[in-house]
């Protein structure tokens, strides 16, 4: 077996952002690290969205971020600390749209270990060095500077190391152009080590120590080192240092220590100010629960600076610093507002605040004031959400089905998110479309144009429907009216509609064509006798016409405006079905190639050349007649990098789409691309988007062709389906689209190019765990439950406390719930209609119980009656891991479904983690034994228990009478039920030991499996093995059989292993195209998606395998990690082909894609199509 890795949609969860001008031009962007990827954001400042610019894998773990500039530069670098060994520096170029290293210096081994630098990294604010810390020991400094030629330069590393010490945190110094200092938070274990009583553990001191680099003498010395609070967590950079220009000093340097409950000022040789963080005043708030800060900004203006400081309940404190020249005077903190728990805070100078937030969407805030009138009441909000990014992280559970009428590709449902911030989401493969207006029209037209008057207008002035018996114009204005006098003809219907020279119109109908002057004169022309206008092409400069009796005719437009018919007509022998010219390039008077689409399945290419006027260059032979052509230049960076590629796209009757490059040289047509779009003859319609051409593809589905990020795309609109659509650009929609569905017309936009998977969210109270087909289970740990939080107020009511009412109703999905001690859960098993996207039923847990798994189960004591179970337990901790009792609750489904009701609950021993139906009973995990249960009248009744697992049992997996049993930290075991002697026999197990996540059969022998690293691996039994096992109807032949390796007597085979980097919560196998073949989808903890293809042939492995080769030695990780290393980090990378890094190849240079479609004796153009097809057959993405 050999599998194809690919991502859909990649990690959205981000661990660090940083600020800046990157690509040296005024405007600031921001630099996101997903963990394994970089992307840099542009921010509107107009209109508050943030953009996509470019968005790359790094093949590595980034482990830390940060950005600088050189004193008297406009450009920022980024520098980035990752698991590679390696420091690494790397500049945004503008004009390839890339990010290009400077610089990588090793200094390490490679993987994220304990000493080896990458984990922290500090920059002097002067752009002049830059310290790379690791978790203990390791301090590294480079001086960074630049040569004669203005280039970057980065010094060998100054160790400014510390042995047994470990390192919290580390923060460079604002001092001006004063030797450059760094300060960290470090706590010596040397005593600690070498204390059997455990005195020096708890006496140990946490130290802020400042290192400082003699630029002088060019090394590192520990300057300053005083202890501060042992819960100190977090370090704030202060400005400081002397103006250029002036005496005057920026700031009073120094640092901002944030502790547990306190924030300290601290610097050398001056006093500290100590100031506590403002709490929650809520009844049931713990007063003994200390307050962290957990994500820190500071923003500097002219001649001021403050900071914004967040608490792990989401609340910002903006915290002001009183100075008098260097010298502090006081330190004040206020609340300011609460957003989403950060992992990164940014201020942009445009005055948005841009929120990382740690789980969930992020968001871009507008500010509006900054909160320094102080008789501002507590809870006002000061900033509003201008934007934010969708983000799946963490997806805690997904399922892949169908449950939408009328679509042909499966959706995926994914738990998504923590706390009162969770949703349930839907995700659909295509673009989300905004409609803007929906209006019924007097009859069913079969088409729409759009049309401005004069060239030199931006938007357009008339909307033209076209009857079976008439056509309607309307114009645009303060409201959309029919007019009269615009020189079209009303009485007929309209083939084709465009706005020529520079201020006339054209209308092309059955019996004419009609040129519209400015001054409304109209000339027209007429058909020859018992002959119509077929089909037509029109473009600013040219019109062709193809005649009933198959002659096209010609007209171009000369320089007084005039429309000339050229004089031939030509011939073509077969009905003319579609027709098609591309625009006028710019500085050209026309367009050489006409394509032409005939009844006898051919398109032929025409010159339109004055030379060789109508005669035929080029032919193509097709599978089905031609309903639609449309010729169009995109630029697609995988073909021609420096200009726009002319793409000839034919739509068949039978719904396939074909794409074929032409030549612009000699009109020769190579490279054809095909794809299936739908059922229905295709209608191909050029349209603007992003001030780029791109093509609507209208079948059963629409579907748009497009250029983003310089790369081609094609994906299917989340819409009803279209008739017939052109472009529409008023002021309102300046890039939308005009459609009609039947008889409603409609304008809508495409707000998002970059996103393919449609997000519908149903926001949920609590974490989701689990969810089945049925219904969805959440359940939070560390919070309280509804009837504990009214119990509680109750007893406070009574004793006479205080209670602030309104801090009660404050929304918790803002400002989240009540925290709790450890061992107190919030849970509730809640009913979903995905379709409506809307919950119809909920339960709630009391008795601090949580829910941890779900099934349906079709007992047979019942008559295969669907009952569903739910695995909880109650006063649970986590570690260790413990509870008072668990239960086994069944519940019957009433109201068609959408209700519950209670039967009974079964109380087990431990925490049940797995539960699934099996043969009409249930098999549970509960804590290290599985149990079958049978249904009873009070409770399920156990018939048989196996104990002999070491661990927990997170996941099973059934088929027939055997069971897969998933090991929280030995992998996987294959169980069977032998009925007869009412046994549960282990007869297989894994080599190694793995902590396992998720599992899914593949087929009756091979499973697939996740663990908690970021792997994913295959394991198969033996196809003897399993049989011997299905012939013995007793299992004595198991129970005798000698164990291997201190365990089952067979063991399974690895047959794939891979690291995805990230970890993975779900595994199924699924076809995700209508008719496709069948992949595994997993999804990821931060929100990756992503899908392993099974090769067909042994050719494919081949061609596919070296081109990996190839592309790892060409295609270097930004980084510096090594491909081969990172995808196999925990063991070696077996069977499983990269589609990530080989998907690449379409952004290398072309002479070194031609080098290596040599070496694979193919041309660029087949590596291309071999790449684009294994994604589209796979996932249809």
């Amino acid at each position: 077996m050999h599998l194809y890795n690919l991502t859909l949609q990649p990690p959205t969860a981000v661990t660090q952002a940083v600020v800046g001008n990157f690509s040296g031009a005024r405007t600031q962007e921001i630099i996101i690290s997903h963990g394994t990827r970089l992307e840099l954001l542009r921010p509107d400042v107009q209109t508050g969205k943030l953009s996509t610019v470019i968005a790359t894998d790094v093949f590595g773990s980034i482990r830390s971020l940060a950005a600088f500039r050189l004193t008297g530069s406009t450009k920022d670098y980024a520098i980035v600390g990752s698991d590679s060994g390696r420091i690494v520096i790397l500049d945004y170029d503008p004009k390839t749209s890339s990010f290009v290293k400077l610089h990588q210096e090793t200094f390490g081994k490679s993987g994220a270990r304990r000493i080896v630098p990458g984990q922290y990294l500090a920059t002097d604010p002067k752009g002049r060095s830059v310290m790379i810390a690791a978790v203990e020991k390791a301090k590294l400094v480079y001086i960074l500077n630049r040569d004669a030629a203005s280039n970057l330069t980065i010094s060998s590393p100054l160790e400014a190391h510390k042995n047994n010490a470990i390192i919290h945190n580390v923060v460079g110094l604002d001092v001006g152009f004063e030797n450059p200092l760094f300060a960290a938070l470090e706590v010596d274990y040397s005593e600690s080590d070498q204390d059997p009583t455990g005195e020096a553990f708890n006496t140990a001191e946490k130290m802020l120590t400042y290192y400082e680099l003699d630029l002088g003498l060019n090394h590192v010395v520990r300057k300053w080192s005083e202890p501060t609070d042992p819960r100190a967590n977090l370090l704030v950079q202060v400005p400081g240092g002397q103006v250029a220009s002036s005496d005057r000093f920026d700031g009073p340097s120094g640092v901002l220590v944030c502790c547990e409950d306190h924030i300290i000022y601290r610097h050398m040789d001056r006093p500290q100010h100590r100031v506590p963080i403002p709490r929650r005043n809520h009844p049931l708030e713990d007063p003994t629960r200390g307050i962290i800060i957990v994500a820190a900004v500071m923003h500097k203006m002219k001649g001021a600076f403050f900071f914004l400081l967040q608490s792990e309940d989401g609340d910002l404190f903006k915290v002001t610093i009183d100075h008098e020249e260097d010298e502090v005077k006081a330190l004040k903190v206020k609340y300011f507002d609460t957003v989403p728990v950060a992992s990164s805070l940014c201020i942009l100078k445009s005055g948005f605040l841009f929120v990382v937030a740690e789980f969930g969407n992020h968001h871009l805030y507008q500010f509006q004031k900054l909160g320094d009138d102080d008789d501002e009441p507590e809870f006002s909000s000061t900033s509003y959400s201008a934007d934010e990014l969708e983000s799946l992280d963490p997806i805690m559970d997904s399922k892949v089905m169908n449950v939408l009428p009328n679509s042909d590709t499966p959706q995926i449902f994914a738990a998504c998110g923590r706390g009162s911030r969770s949703t349930f989401r839907m995700l659909r493969h295509g673009l989300d479309v905004e409609e803007s207006v929906s209006s019924e029209l007097p009859g069913i037209p079969n088409a729409v144009w759009t049309t401005k008057q004069r060239e030199s207008d931006e938007f357009d002035s008339y909307i033209i429907l076209s009857f079976v018996n008439g056509t309607l114009v309307l114009s645009i204005g303060e409201t959309i009216e029919e007019v009269q006098d615009t020189g079209f003809l009303s009485s007929a219907p309209t083939l084709a509609v465009q706005q020529i020279g520079a201020d006339a119109l054209l209308q092309v109908h059955p019996h004419g064509i009609r040129h519209v002057l400015a001054d409304r004169r109209v000339n027209e022309w007429r058909v020859p006798d018992r002959r119509t206008i077929v089909a037509a092409t029109t473009n600013k400069r040219q019109v062709v016409v193809a005649l009933s009796s198959a002659e096209l005719v010609y007209f171009e437009l000369d320089l007084d405006g005039q429309l000339n018919e050229y004089q031939d007509r030509k011939a073509m022998g077969s009905t003319v079905l579609a027709l098609s010219i591309a625009e006028v390039p710019e500085g050209r008077q026309r367009t050489p190639y006409l394509a032409v689409g005939c009844e006898d399945q051919t398109v032929r290419i025409i010159s339109l050349d004055p030379e060789n006027t109508l005669e035929t260059i080029s032919l193509q032979a097709l599978t089905a007649p031609p309903s639609a052509i449309c010729i169009a230049d995109m630029l697609d960076a995988s073909i021609n990098k420096a200009q726009p590629t002319t793409f000839v796209n034919i739509g068949l009757q039978n719904g396939v789409l074909l794409r074929t490059v032409l030549d612009p040289i000699n009109g020769q047509l190579t490279d054809t691309r095909t794809r299936f779009l739908g059922t229905r003859p295709i209608k191909l319609l050029r349209v603007q988007i992003e001030q780029s051409p791109a093509i609507l593809a209208l079948s059963s589905r629409s579907w748009l062709n497009y250029t983003h990020q310089n790369l081609m795309h094609f994906t299917p609109l989340i819409f009803e389906n279209l008739d017939y659509a052109w472009s529409f650009s008023a002021e309102l929609s300046p890039e939308g689209f005009i459609g009609i569905t039947g008889s409603v017309l409609r304008i809508f936009q495409i707000p998002k190019l970059g996103m393919k998977l449609k997000q519908d969210a149903i926001q949920l109270s609590c974490t989701p765990r689990k969810f089945i087909l049925a219904s969805n289970k959440p359940g939070d740990h560390r919070v309280l439950g509804e009837d504990a939080i009214n119990r509680q107020l109750a007893q406070l009511r009574q004793a006479g406390k205080p209670i602030d009412e309104e801090v009660l109703r404050l929304p918790s999905e803002v400002f989240g719930r009540v925290r709790a001690p450890a061992g107190t859960w919030a849970s509730a098993i809640r009913i979903i209609d995905p379709v409506e996207a809307k919950t119809v039923g909920i339960v709630h847990l009391d008795n601090n119980e949580a829910a941890f798994c779900l099934a349906v189960v079709p007992f047979a004591a019942r008559g295969g009656e669907l009952h569903l179970v739910v695995g909880t337990a109650s006063d649970t901790y986590l570690a260790p891991r413990s509870c008072t009792s668990g239960f086994l609750r069944t519940y019957s489904f009433t109201q068609d479904g959408t209700g519950l009701e209670l039967l009974h609950k079964t109380e087990l021993d431990d925490v049940p983690l797995a539960i699934i139906a099996f043969q009409g009973r249930l098999v549970a995990g509960v804590g290290k034994a599985l149990r079958l249960y049978e249904m009873g009248k009070k409770k399920l009744l156990r018939k048989v228990e196996n104990k002999t697992f070491s661990s927990p049992i997170v996941t099973l997996n059934t088929q027939g009478s055997r069971i897969l049993v998933g090991d929280m930290q030995d992998s996987i075991f294959y169980a069977v039920y032998k009925a007869p002697e009412n046994r549960l026999l282990i007869f297989a197990d894994d080599m190694q030991p793995r902590w396992t996540v998720a599992t899914t059969m593949i087929d009756y022998c091979t499973v697939a499996a996740s663990d908690r690293f970021g792997n994913i691996f295959v394991n198969r039994l033996d196809q003897k093995v399993s049989d011997q096992v299905d012939d013995d109807p007793t299992g004595a032949g198991i129970l005798h059989e000698k164990g291997q390796l201190m365990g089952a007597p067979h063991k399974t085979k690895m047959l794939c292993h891979f690291h995805v980097g990230d970890l993975i919560t779900s595994i199924h196998k699924v076809s995700l195209v209508a008719g496709g073949r069948e992949v595994l989808l997993y999804t990821g903890l931060h929100g990756t998606i992503g899908v392993l293809v099974p090769f067909v042939s042994k050719e494919d492995v081949d061609f596919i395998s070296t081109l990996e080769q190839h592309m790892r030695t060409e295609q270097l990780s930004i980084v510096g990690r090594d491909h081969l290393a990172w995808r196999g980090y925990y063991a070696p990378v077996k069977a499983v082909v990269d589609g990530d890094l080989c998907e690449t190849y379409a952004r290398l240079t072309a002479s070194k894609q031609s080098s290596i479609a040599g070496e694979l004796d193919r041309t660029v153009g087949e590596v291309l199509k071999k790449l684009e097809q294994l994604r589209i057959t796979a996932s249809g993405f």
